[in-house]
Order: C-alpha cells, then structure tokens, then sequence
C-alpha cells in the first residue's frame, strides 16, 4: 500500500483508483492494511478507494470520542473536495460511519458496516488487555477471527505495542466509553442512507444478533453472512466480501459518479 499512501496537511491517507469515492474507516485496532483487499478490489473495478489514518490516539483527550471522529472524516472529505462518498467501516470505523451518516447525512451516498459497534456495548472487548502478558494478547488477537491463523505474529505485535502504551491505554478506554455512550439505536429508524451489512455468522466480538438488530432498525439496510467468519469480514473472506459488496452496489445503483 505504501506507493499509494499519501500525507497532505494534517490527514494521511491512502488513495487509489478512479471514480465513485469509497471512504473506508478502520477499526480501533486495526491497521489501514486490513483492508489491502479490498482496496485492490475496487481501484480496480471502477471506484476511487480512500482509506485515511484517524487520529485515535494523536487527538487531545477532548477529541477522543466517537462524535469528533465523525466530524474529522466529514473534514476529510471537504478537504479532498468530494461530494459524497460511500462509506464502508469496520468495528469502530463503522461505528464512526454510523455517527457521521447521522451527523452529515447529505455526504453520504451510501453506507457499508462489518462487525460494527454503536449497538452492543461489549462491541469494543469485555476486559482490557493485561499489558506485558503477550500470551493473553495472542488470544485476544485470534478470537476476533473464525481462524485464529489470520491473526499474524505481526498483527499480535502491534496489538502489544498499543496495550504497553500508556498514552494509548488511557484513550483506548476513552474511545470505549465513547462507543457506549454514543449507542445508536434511537437514531437507526431515522436513517434512511442505503446501507449494506456484512457480518460474520461466527463473530465473537459483535455476535449475530447486533447484525440482526442492525437490519431491523435501519430502514434501508441489506443484511449478508458469511460462513466461518468471524469480526473482520474483509481479512478473512475478502473475496466473498468483495462479490458481497459488489453485488449490493450493483443493486442500489452506485455504480456512476452520478453523486
């Protein structure tokens, strides 16, 4: 990803492909690489695919919190001079998505959630991890996916790193009462953006029922599993994710740059 990663003013992104803008947001501890396939997938296929950097743990303490995140990517997207986008989140990123397609309705085309938070409160991990322990982390790293093997010894790496970090610790938690506190389920039934949830039948982290719960208050959602899939759809069955999504862009007609 690095050739096409970008660094202007104070955003740093990733940026490829041409046409319709999908913006995507990672989750709280996942890496813009997280979504390498589907950034490969749909660069190629017609769309413009833009992943930027949120500023979980560079921003004041005061600006850790899901509704500042919202109003940074609304930012990003004036700054990049779009329209409107379709945004496609994982775990807190599509809690992010959730709060800004509520927050700036009008920039939002469409909207894609996968393993979201914004409806369960356990969504961002029962327990903190215990810092030093690199056993516990290892676990905790593998039980967000159906095969704990995709959970790489770099991945548990960079999980560590954040939980042995002090600064981090400290807004992690923060960004985990944030996420409990701005629960969206009063807010569901008065969104009406045309929204595609895909969600692992075998997701630990945000189970079954919040995907289910997520299809029933949205009026204008399309629900899909996929099989022996756990939190992050997209890492694990990228290519059953991509067809998914493809399909539903097909469907709700955002193809064009007509937007």
């Amino acid at each position: 990803m690095e050739s096409n990663f970008k660094k202007e003013g104070r955003y740093s992104y990733y940026e490829a492909g041409e046409g319709t803008p999908i913006l995507v947001l990672h989750g709280l501890m996942g890496g813009l690489s997280n979504f390498n396939d589907v950034a490969e997938y749909f660069s190629a296929n017609g769309y413009k695919v833009i992943i930027p950097e949120l500023p979980l743990y560079s921003q004041n303490i005061l600006k850790t919190n899901v509704k500042a995140f919202a109003k940074y990517v609304k930012d990003f997207i004036t700054f990049k001079g779009f329209d409107r986008v379709i945004l496609l989140g994982n775990s807190l990123g599509g809690h992010i998505a959730l709060y800004h397609s509520k927050m700036y309705p009008e920039k939002v085309a469409g909207l894609v959630i996968t393993g979201s938070s914004g409806l369960y409160e356990s969504a961002m991990g029962d327990s903190y991890p215990k810092r030093g322990d690199y056993e516990y982390i290892k676990k905790k790293t593998q039980v967000v996916f159906y095969d704990p093997n995709v959970a790489t010894k770099e991945m548990v790496d960079e999980v560590f790193s954040i939980v042995n970090d002090r600064i981090k610790v400290i807004k992690t938690l923060t960004i985990a009462k944030s996420a409990i506190r701005h629960n969206m389920a009063k807010d569901l039934p008065k969104m009406h953006v045309k929204t595609c949830i895909i969600w692992g039948k075998n997701d630990q982290v945000t189970p079954p029922e919040v995907a289910e719960e997520f299809h029933k208050l949205m009026p204008n959602s399309s629900l899909y599993w996929i099989d022996k899939c756990g939190h992050a759809a997209m890492m694990e069955h990228p290519a059953e994710f991509n067809r998914l999504l493809h399909e539903w862009l097909k469907e709700v007609h955002l193809l064009t740059k007509s937007f």
